[in-house]
């Protein structure tokens, strides 16, 4: 039986689905909660699944790039009057950005630093590492207090 761990991040985002024949198609905001679950067959040479700070350090650019931000199909009949607004757009290539496509998009992210190996780096010049056989399981992302999506392969 796997050890699995969690670890969550916050982010307020907005987003408007193009393809939407409701209220959603024009722009609002959520109060997001990001879970990131990963596992191993077995703990580090520290008895852990992996170090919070080296999954913090892995992902926290990539969705906090969501912070008080915009999130936009690259073909919304909008975005030209939006940007002419808005700073913050973050672009999703011909995809409504639903909590669904969210979810893949940091799942894909965090698979690739996986996979990569990289060494991270903190602000005091500590260094983390992913473990080796480390899996990534699940990428939840909830949109309200009662809804949420999930993507896991």
């Amino acid at each position: 039986m796997p050890y699995r761990v969690c670890k969550s991040f916050h982010v307020e985002s907005g987003h408007m689905l193009s393809k939407h024949p409701g209220l959603c198609r024009y722009p609002h905001g959520h109060s997001r909660r990001v879970d990131v679950v990963l596992e191993a067959d077995g703990l580090d040479s520290m008895e852990m699944v992996c170090d919070f700070k080296a999954l913090k350090l892995a992902v926290l650019k990539h969705i906090d790039r969501l912070d008080h931000a915009m999130a936009v199909n690259s073909q919304d009949p909008l975005l030209g009057q939006l940007k002419a607004v808005e700073q913050r757009i973050v672009l999703y290539d011909r995809q409504d950005p639903t909590t669904e496509i969210m979810a893949k998009d940091i799942y894909d992210h965090l698979k690739g630093e996986l996979a990569a190996g990289r060494t991270y780096t903190d602000d005091r010049g500590v260094q983390y590492r992913f473990p080796a056989g480390l899996r990534i399981t699940r990428v939840r992302v909830t949109e309200t207090a009662t809804t949420w999506a999930e993507y896991y392969e």
